[in-house]
């Protein structure tokens, strides 16, 4: 099986980089995954976020021929989320949702979420009611989708990373406000094969939960689009380009 994924385009921002590398990849994925923040919300701000993720959208057609599944960032606002999806068909946006794939024979199933943080941030605090008790409600409902895979290999296509591990060089102050350390148990509790995350701008390429690989897949952080085969991800070893 072979995984072709990316992460915070921020789309015009990194547009350029995107379309280079979907037009270099040379080997067909089984699956295309993108976690989250494909627009940038500073630039489409007066615009909306539209026209940035039909660029995005676009730029994958006829060039990838497999099943594209993204998750939102916190660059995708909720009030846009239904719009988005309508617009965008060619990609299958998942928000506490999960799908299964069959690849070479095997079925694959993958939970997309925008994800939780341990500590909203202040802009969220101060605008979103009740946003802390949604992300605690959040983690149980990834949890339950995980524990109802009935599948040879599950993925967790998430924004915002589910462990403090990964956040590499990011102000350890801002560690509650990039991630969710809570998320690790459900890792480890329902057994999850692959990690796809992003938003860590700072962050590490790989980190590891027991025996889950959680790789951040950040596009300009990887220099590109990044390329996992699975049998070959092993604790100490980075698999990117």
């Amino acid at each position: 099986m072979l995984i072709a994924a990316t992460a915070d385009i921020h789309s015009p921002l990194h547009y350029d980089l995107f379309v280079k590398e979907i037009n270099n990849i040379a080997v067909q994925p089984d699956l295309f995954l993108i976690a989250g923040d494909l627009v940038d919300r500073n630039a489409t701000r007066k615009s909306g976020p539209f026209g940035e993720l039909r660029k995005v959208s676009n730029a994958m057609f006829g060039k990838i021929n497999c099943p594209i599944f993204a998750c939102f960032g916190n660059n995708e606002f909720i009030q846009h989320w239904d719009q988005i999806r309508e617009e965008n068909p060619e990609i299958k946006f998942l928000q506490d949702e999960s799908v299964i794939v069959e690849i070479d024979g095997k079925k694959v199933g993958i939970v997309g979420s925008k994800g939780s943080l341990d500590r909203p941030t202040w802009w969220q605090r101060n605008n979103i009611p009740g946003i802390a008790e949604k992300y605690t409600k959040r983690i149980s409902r990834i949890s339950d989708l995980l524990a109802n895979l009935d599948v040879d290999y599950k993925i967790l296509l998430i924004h915002y990373p589910p462990t403090y591990k990964i956040l590499g060089t990011e102000n350890p102050r801002s560690h509650p406000e990039l991630a969710c350390g809570r998320m690790e148990k459900v890792l480890i509790e329902q057994k999850v094969d692959l990690v796809i995350s992003g938003h860590a701008h700072r962050g590490k390429k790989e980190a590891w939960v027991n025996g889950t690989p959680v790789l951040n897949v950040g596009l300009e952080l990887n220099g590109g689009i990044v390329e996992i085969k699975p049998e070959d991800l092993k604790p100490g070893l980075e698999k990117f380009f």
